[in-house]
């Protein structure tokens, strides 16, 4: 019987182990945060303000498609298979625009990506993410330092730190994701408290 060449035999292992690895290959997850919920619906007749929410900035570890988790104090872990939906830091504004409209039902909120000029909306909300991580099935931080800006006169009215933690309360990237929407949650409801207790503009 006459063997088959050296380089034949290695390229028939190679794609035997290429099909192999795929056959047994892990789906893809996708994920996505979700807004507060239980609020009850309350419709107004009118507004009182304009809030503007933007820039929200992220920094550049998380603005990925890949759901970043802290395996050690200096080390993070990029998921292969767990994923964002879409653009976190995208998923993060809409989400906290929807937090904010329930919360703040007689204001009206809307999302821009820069500075808008005096005269267009009564208060600007800028926010800089500085951590959203943590151990998968631990503590979620999120770590925030934003900014209310009375657009009129380009005032800062408010300037805040905000350090939230979240437990996950379970092992899996479900429960990781849920955690970081609560915290979510919980960072709109400081802000909420806040622009509730501004002057109305004019007075």
């Amino acid at each position: 019987m006459v063997k088959p060449p050296r380089h034949q035999w290695i390229l028939t292992l190679l794609i035997g182990a290429l099909f192999s690895g795929c056959a047994g290959s892990q789906p893809a997850r996708f994920y996505s945060l979700h807004p507060l919920q239980g609020l009850p619906e309350r419709k107004e007749p009118g507004r009182n303000q304009i809030i503007a929410v933007g820039p929200i900035r992220f920094p550049d570890y998380l603005n990925r498609p890949e759901i970043v988790t802290r395996t050690a104090q200096n080390r993070m872990n990029l998921s292969e298979f767990h994923l964002w939906a879409g653009n976190l830091p995208e998923d993060f504004a809409t989400a906290l625009i929807d937090n904010l409209s329930a919360l703040l039902s007689r204001e009206g909120i809307i999302l821009v990506p820069n500075r808008v000029r005096p005269g267009v909306v009564d208060y600007q909300l800028v926010m800089e993410v500085l951590h959203f991580e943590g151990p998968l099935g631990g503590d979620v931080s999120l770590v925030t330092r934003w900014t209310i800006v009375k657009t009129k006169d380009k005032q800062w009215l408010f300037v805040q730190s905000s350090s939230i933690s979240e437990p996950s309360g379970g092992p899996g990237y479900d429960a990781f994701v849920g955690a970081q929407s609560r915290a979510l949650e919980r960072l709109s409801r400081e802000i909420a408290d806040t622009i509730k207790a501004l002057p109305k503009t004019g007075t």
